[in-house]
């Protein structure tokens, strides 16, 4: 693994995770009446705590793209997913809740299942799918899926609604880190007018627009335990289907491998459902919030 690339990596979950955290603070406060709309953001961007949150994201975010831009989907998206202990680092300054037995373990099952992915799996890169419909059957899966979670989410907004949502934006964002991977390819390839002689920087902006409103608006209606979760462990998933999918990426596939691979998902998974439900994740909102409470402080 390059050094290079797992700098960037984890200074992106570093951002990503703290970026949530502020962002989920403020977000808790916007109305209801914004559920699932484009105005939340409208409100919320009034809002310092949470441009600074976007801001971090943001950053987060390009991070992310230099370190797709020179290493596989299928390595920096495990990587991405540590953003987790920064959002718990945050949180628990913020509530003073002790780590605990329930922290610790979810934080060893975390690095320890990235460490096994990506040292059985040695993601490498091969030869990129060249099948438009290979691609397009992929991200219409995601984006299918997506749309049916939100769909069913707007039906209980309070119950499981704001988990179907994060799942749906984690899939999205999935998708997103492999058009960043596909942009940043055809920028190296051709310059720019390579680049947006393309759909996939448009693509970029639509879904990363519509996957900021989903997060949003799982923030608003539920505590950072029930949807960071589940967007920090659709988005690997998502990401890995795309690399290995279309994208060219290569995992060994011997026995050994496969089962080592599916055992240091798995642990990913649990260690990310261990550390969202810890109680240092800052509590949702306790009442309905008014307008007013979105006013800059």
């Amino acid at each position: 693994m390059s050094v290079l690339v797992l700098s960037l990596a984890v200074s992106a979950a570093c951002c990503l995770g703290f970026g949530f955290v502020l962002q989920q603070n403020a977000a808790q406060q916007a109305p209801l009446s914004d559920f699932l709309s484009p105005r939340l953001l409208l409100d919320l961007v009034k809002v310092p705590r949470w441009l600074g949150g976007l801001g971090l994201m943001v950053t987060g975010m390009i991070l992310g793209a230099f370190a797709l831009g020179r290493g596989e989907i299928s390595l920096v998206e495990p990587l991405l997913a540590t953003n987790l202990l920064f959002a718990l680092a945050l949180s628990r300054r913020q509530t003073r809740q002790p780590l605990g037995g329930q922290g610790w373990t979810g934080l060893v099952l975390l690095a320890g299942g990235v460490t096994a992915f990506i040292v059985a799996g040695r993601p490498h890169g091969g030869s990129v799918v060249t099948d438009p419909l290979r691609h397009w059957l992929i991200i219409g899966v995601m984006v299918g899926a997506a749309l049916a979670l939100t769909a069913y989410a707007k039906r209980s907004r309070l119950s499981w609604g704001p988990v179907l949502l994060a799942v749906a934006a984690g899939l999205l964002y999935g998708v997103q880190d492999a058009l960043t991977r596909v942009s940043g390819q055809r920028l190296s390839a051709g310059g720019w007018a390579e680049l947006f002689t393309g759909w996939q920087p448009y693509g970029l902006l639509v879904i990363g627009a519509t996957g900021l409103i989903l997060v949003q608006s799982a923030f608003e209606t539920a505590p950072l335990r029930m949807s960071l979760p589940a967007l920090t462990a659709a988005e690997p998933l998502a990401g890995i289907a795309c690399g290995v999918g279309f994208l060219g990426d290569r995992l060994r596939t011997d026995t050994g491998a496969l089962a080592w691979e599916a055992s240091g998902l798995a642990a990913i998974v649990t260690g990310i459902v261990l550390l969202g439900l810890h109680p240092a994740m800052p509590p949702g909102r306790t009442a309905p919030a008014s307008r007013r409470d979105l006013q800059p402080r």
